[in-house]
């Protein structure tokens, strides 16, 4: 069976150069169009999960929020992403198309409120609400892309997806190396992500229906009702459901606090001041999101669970080499640590995508996003309350990455999905 897709037949796909992110599939026009928007969204997306890591040592300072707590405040926050379960079902039910706008005006006008938040617990609220919208429109993004593409450059794709739209963290770092002089500080930084509102009236001339979708409309296999796909979500494929979650958990669990702390241990621990955190992010950052791309072109080749096994197993590793690097050879481990987790998450999103049948698809990607947050949110609780033991957030995160081993080894049992048809892989279980 031949990818969906709304373009003529007679179109043929073109590769076309995106600068440092190399060419992209050979895409048809259509596909095309998805694409730049999909990922035009997940660059700001990226852009303000990138602020938070980034500005954290500000924005504590600013809100007055107590070193004890940091852990506990950051924790509250990804709980967030918890609430996209609630959000993404409206778009196996009404559209992808809908929801990906809705969810990029949702996130945008919150993120930019929280440059006006006159205390922290305003600040956790925006935080918590920009986060829900965001954890939806990731999803959303990803689901678009994977119905859209054909079956043979699916993970070349996501990959891509991934790495165009983690550029955002470069124009995060960009702007963080003037916070001393933009102003308002971190407040005009957020303040910068309101952008993205003058992108919602031309993406709703130009953005398609995901012709996968339509499909099932057509064949009436499209749920009503919007409890319907968390109940097929959770009925039709429990096996893969639980490895997927267990992975995105435990993975999560391990990483969290050694992102969004690293840049404040740098600042602190290791003395960088602001301009230097800016340039390894926007340097640095740019070598480790090829990450991105390689392990989306090595999946279609070499199959998805070899690659997500090994990038993930990786990862943890560089993560206790980083936080315990003497000078400037932190900047090498911090780049491969990138490297290799951006990688592994490729994958992850692209199983996500996969391994279910359309009509809960989006559903899913966001079950897989709030297992990572709690997860993470998890994680981030236990850094708290082992800093008030150990007095050290180096170690406490080097403690946590035990949990973050153990997921590789769930990836072996997930079925091999690269290079097959979604409707291959997740046929419909149970029509609705």
């Amino acid at each position: 069976m031949k990818s969906e897709s709304a373009a003529a037949p007679e179109e043929a796909g073109r590769s076309i150069h995106l600068g440092l992110f190399g060419r992209t599939p050979p895409f048809t026009r259509r596909q095309r169009r998805v694409f730049l928007i999909a990922s035009t969204a997940g660059f700001f997306n990226d852009y303000d999960r990138a602020l938070l890591s980034l500005a954290l040592k500000q924005v504590q300072a600013g809100l007055k929020i107590a070193e004890s707590q940091l852990g506990a405040v950051l924790s509250m926050i990804r709980l967030g992403y918890l609430l996209t379960l609630l959000l993404t079902p409206f778009a196996d039910v009404f559209g992808r198309r809908r929801l990906l706008l809705y969810t990029v005006m949702g996130y945008t006008v919150f993120t930019g409120l929280s440059a006006v938040a006159p205390g922290e617990r305003t600040f956790v609220m925006f935080q918590i609400v920009a986060r829900a919208f965001a954890g939806a429109e990731a999803a959303v993004a990803m689901v678009i892309v994977a119905e859209e593409v054909d079956a043979a450059h699916r993970g070349w794709a996501i990959g891509l997806l991934g790495a165009v739209s983690s550029s955002g963290y470069g124009l995060a770092a960009i702007v963080f190396a003037f916070i001393n002089v933009i102003p308002y500080g971190w407040r005009g930084l957020y303040a910068i992500a309101l952008v993205p509102l003058v992108l919602i009236i031309p993406l709703r001339r130009v953005l398609p229906e995901s012709a996968r979708f339509e499909k099932e409309k057509l064949e009436g296999l499209r749920p009503v009702k919007v409890w319907q796909p968390l109940v097929q979500l959770y009925s039709a494929y429990p096996g893969r459901l639980m490895m997927m979650v267990s992975v995105a958990f435990l993975a999560s669990m391990g990483a969290s606090a050694a992102g969004l702390l690293f840049p404040k241990f740098l600042q602190e621990t290791h003395h960088w001041s602001p301009a230097n955190v800016s340039s390894l992010f926007f340097f640095g950052g740019a070598l480790g999101i090829l990450g991105s791309i390689i392990a989306g072109r090595l999946s279609d080749r070499y199959g998805r669970r070899v690659m997500g096994a090994a990038f993930m197993f990786l990862s943890p590793i560089l993560t206790i080499w980083m936080y315990t690097a003497p000078g400037w050879s932190i900047v090498p481990a911090w780049i491969l640590e990138e490297f290799f987790d951006i990688a592994a998450i490729t994958i992850l999103n692209a199983y996500s995508a996969e391994l279910f049948p359309t009509s809960y698809r989006s559903t899913a990607g966001s079950a897989l996003a709030v297992a990572g947050t709690s997860g993470g949110a998890l994680g981030l609780l236990f850094e708290s309350v082992l800093f008030n033991i150990t007095g050290s957030h180096a170690r406490d995160v080097r403690c946590l990455t035990v949990f973050w081993i153990i997921a590789p080894a769930i990836i072996w049992f997930l079925p091999e999905t690269s290079g097959r048809e979604l409707e291959e892989i997740s046929p419909e279980a149970n029509p609705i």
